[in-house]
C-alpha cells in the first residue's frame, strides 16, 4: 500500500480569505469614471476651441474644489480619504458641472455649486452609490433656481467667422483673472461677448411675440448649419464620445436611445405637423443646449438611473419628454437638469414595476 504525503504547505485558511463574486468585474468604478472622463475630451476640446481658455479654468477650478471638499467630509464621516478620492467619482462630477454653467460665471457660483454637489447631494447621502439625485444636476438646478442672472447671461459668444457679435476670447491668465475679479484686461466690456444661449434666445424671441421660428433663423443669432449656434458642434462631439462609451460598455444603449427619440418625435410633432413658425424642428433640439451631454453623461448615471431595460428606457422615454416640454412651455430654457432630477425619483418605482421575470415562472 502506497504511503499518503501531506503537503504541509497548505492551508485551509487560504480558501476562506475571498467572499463572492469570485468572478474579476470587467472594470472597477475607477475604470469606468476614467472611461467617462475620455469620452468627454473631444466635447471639451470643441468648447475650448469656440469659447477659450474659460473652459479649462472653470474644469482645473472645480476639480481641485471637489477633491478638496470630498477629502474633507470623507474625513470628517472617519473614511478613508485616498481610496475614495482614487475613483474619479468627485473628479467627473466636477467637470459635468464646469462644462454645465457659463463660460463667465464667477468663481462664487462654481463654489456654491460644487458644494451642493459634492457635500450635500453626495456625502450626506453616505457617499458614491447612496445618493438618489444626480449631484451635478442637484447643483445646476439650484444655481438656476437661486442666480437666474448669473445663469443666463454669463454664455460666452461662439468663436465663429459668421457670428454678427464680436468675439473675444481671454488667454489662460486673463480668464483666471476674470474668474476672481470679474475684470478683464483692456476694460473689455462683458456684455460685448456675452449672449444668451441659442435655446434661451429662441424661448424668448417667441415668447415674447417679437420675432418666429424663420424670422430667428434668417437673423442668425440662434440657428447653425443644423442645430442651435456653437453648441451644435459641442452637441456632436458629445455624441461621438457617448457612442465610443457604448461600444466599450461603459454604459447602456437603452437611455440615450430613448431619450433622444422621445425629444425627436415631441419635436417632430409639434415642430412639423403642428405650427413650425413657433416651434423649432427635431435638429435644432437634439443639438442645442446640453442634449447629447444629458443623453450619455448625466442620464446614464449608474446610481441615480434605472437598472432593469425596461426601466432605463422608460426613464430615458420620460427624461426626453420632460425636456421638450420644459424647453416649450416652461420657464427655464434648458429642461436636461430638472428632467433628469425629476425622473430621479421615479427610479425605485421603474426599478420595482420592471424587473425581469424569474426563470421558471409563468407569471
Amino acid at each position: 500500500m502506497k504511503k499518503m504525503v501531506i503537503d504541509k504547505s497548505f492551508k485551509p485558511k487560504e480558501l476562506l480569505q475571498r467572499s463572492s463574486p469570485h468572478l474579476k468585474p470587467r472594470f472597477t468604478v475607477s475604470d469606468a469614471m476614467r472611461g467617462v472622463i475620455i469620452a468627454l475630451l473631444p466635447g471639451i476640446a470643441v468648447m475650448f476651441y469656440l469659447y477659450g481658455w474659460n473652459i479649462i479654468t472653470h474644469i482645473i477650478f472645480c476639480v481641485l474644489l471637489a477633491l478638496g471638499m470630498e477629502a474633507t467630509m470623507l474625513y470628517l464621516r472617519k473614511r478613508p480619504v485616498l481610496p475614495y478620492l482614487k475613483d474619479y467619482s468627485a473628479v467627473l462630477t466636477a467637470i459635468l458641472l464646469a462644462l454645465a454653467l457659463p463660460q463667465f460665471a464667477p468663481w462664487w457660483l462654481l463654489t456654491i455649486g460644487i458644494f451642493f454637489a459634492i457635500v450635500i447631494s453626495k456625502q450626506l447621502y453616505g457617499g458614491l452609490g447612496y445618493n438618489p439625485f444626480n449631484p451635478a444636476m442637484v447643483a445646476y438646478a439650484i444655481l438656476i433656481v437661486s442666480f437666474p442672472t448669473q445663469m443666463s447671461t454669463y454664455w460666452q459668444v461662439p468663436a465663429l467667422a459668421h457670428v454678427p457679435w464680436p468675439h473675444y476670447q481671454p488667454g489662460f491668465l486673463e480668464s483666471w483673472q476674470y474668474l476672481f475679479s470679474g475684470h478683464l484686461n483692456g476694460g473689455q466690456a462683458i456684455d460685448s461677448i456675452t449672449a444668451a444661449t441659442p435655446l434661451d434666445h429662441v424661448k424668448t424671441m417667441l415668447k415674447s411675440g417679437t420675432a418666429n421660428i424663420s424670422e430667428i433663423t434668417a437673423s442668425g443669432h440662434a440657428f447653425g448649419a443644423f442645430g442651435g449656434l456653437g453648441t451644435e458642434w459641442v452637441n456632436l462631439a458629445f455624441l461621438l464620445g457617448g457612442l465610443w462609451m457604448i461600444y466599450k460598455n461603459y454604459i447602456r444603449w437603452h437611455i440615450p436611445l430613448a431619450f433622444l427619440a422621445s425629444l425627436f418625435v415631441c419635436a417632430l410633432v409639434f415642430g412639423t405637423f403642428v405650427d413650425t413658425d413657433l416651434h423649432p424642428d427635431p435638429l435644432f433640439h437634439l443639438f442645442s443646449g446640453a442634449t447629447m451631454l444629458g443623453a450619455f453623461f448625466i442620464a446614464t448615471d449608474p446610481v441615480t438611473a434605472a437598472t432593469t431595460p425596461r426601466g432605463r428606457l422608460i426613464y430615458g422615454a420620460g427624461i426626453g419628454l420632460l425636456v421638450y416640454i420644459i424647453r416649450a412651455y416652461g420657464g427655464y430654457p434648458d429642461g436636461v437638469a430638472f428632467a433628469v432630477l425629476l425622473m430621479n425619483i421615479t427610479v425605485p418605482l421603474l426599478d420595482y414595476f420592471t424587473q425581469p421575470r424569474v426563470y421558471g415562472h409563468d407569471k
